[in-house]
């Protein structure tokens, strides 16, 4: 165990009211890194750090879209490790337990050099300034599509419109329900406090996870014919579903491998480089099942599911549609953020 699984048992989280439904605090740092640097934070490539966990599904949004973007010679990238207490993430997985890049061994130290009496909750993803070493920004649904709209000059060649002007309306459309249903909609099964919430709870997430199946059966991505910001944030989601939300969360009607659509969809995104490559199924159990200990007190992580079947052929393609646009496939991944094989979905 490391000492930081020992912390997340002395000082663990809260994480379910009893009697009360869950309502995620969606008030983040609202500062934006964008070109003109009207909030005082320009693009500059190599000025700032993206802190981020594996296990996070937010998280996992901003390391899937840098990486398709190619912003991995722009942005740097920091990671914590899958377990955290109380106070903070922190950077466990690095040699002595420090940021390489930020020298700090607690994400909530970036918090506090800027916000000293920051009074809410440390959260993945965070944008960080290096030369300060202060946090930026932690709202991670802008900080995706700022890394689309504001990062161009930083692209590589043969990046993916992620965030296409002629779609944007019809993305946001599509992102607002999943997240409220479905993202988010985990969480509040998950963290009821009643089983009136969690029978709500269920009954959302379902209907909204049946309503995004309908409209999956004929087209292969969510919005448009290639991947957009829209399959970024489902996918997290959907890759948490059988490791963790299904037991863990409660989210029990059917596994993700039992509804059929979906199930193809997610895989279909999986086997595409930038999805699967960033998925570290190790992780994402090690942080559900060890952090909410009000959930899971004997801090049991399960050893299933059987990942085998992320591999297996999908038959998407048959419903046309080209991944990356005009775009290409990102390169491998780079050095030192490779997914381990063991915490990967076996080929």
């Amino acid at each position: 165990m490391s000492t930081h699984d020992t912390a997340t048992e002395s000082n663990p989280g809260k994480y379910v009211e009893p009697g009360a439904d869950f309502v995620r605090d969606t008030n983040y740092i609202e500062t934006r890194i964008t070109r003109d640097g009207a909030d005082g934070y320009p693009v500059e490539a190599g000025r700032y750090r993206l802190v981020v966990a594996r296990a996070c599904p937010w998280a996992n949004r901003a390391i899937i879209v840098r990486r398709l973007l190619g912003l991995e010679g722009a942005i740097s990238m920091g990671l914590c490790g899958p377990t955290h207490d109380a106070d903070s993430w922190t950077f466990d997985l690095d040699p002595g337990g420090f940021d390489p890049v930020l020298q700090i061994p607690r994400l909530k130290d970036a918090y506090l050099a800027r916000f000293p009496d920051y009074p809410k909750g440390i959260t993945v993803p965070a944008m960080v300034d290096v030369p300060t070493g202060q946090v930026v920004t932690n709202n991670f649904p802008q900080i995706t599509i700022d890394f689309s709209l504001e990062w161009t000059e930083h692209h590589r060649d043969g990046a993916p419109q992620l965030y296409p002007e002629h779609l944007r309306a019809e993305i946001d459309d599509v992102n607002d329900g999943v997240f409220t249903e479905i993202n988010n909609g985990v969480y509040r099964c998950g963290f009821a406090g009643s089983q009136q919430s969690y029978d709500r709870a269920y009954a959302r997430l379902f209907t909204h996870l049946d309503k995004i199946s309908d409209r999956l059966a004929t087209q292969r991505y969510l919005v448009g014919d290639t991947i957009t910001e829209a399959d970024v944030r489902l996918f997290t989601t959907l890759a948490r579903f059988d490791p963790v939300y299904h037991g863990h969360f409660k989210c029990n009607r059917s596994k993700l491998s039992e509804m059929p659509v979906l199930w193809a969809y997610a895989r279909d995104l999986f086997q595409t480089p930038g999805f699967g490559d960033t998925t570290d199924f190790t992780q994402i159990k090690q942080h559900y099942y060890i952090v909410h200990s009000d959930i899971n007190p004997t801090g049991i992580v399960p050893q299933g599911p059987d990942l085998r079947g992320w591999n297996s052929p999908h038959h998407r393609e048959e419903l046309g549609g080209r991944p990356f646009g005009d775009g290409t496939p990102p390169p491998p991944p780079i050095e030192g953020e490779v997914v381990a094989a063991q915490d990967s979905a076996p080929r």
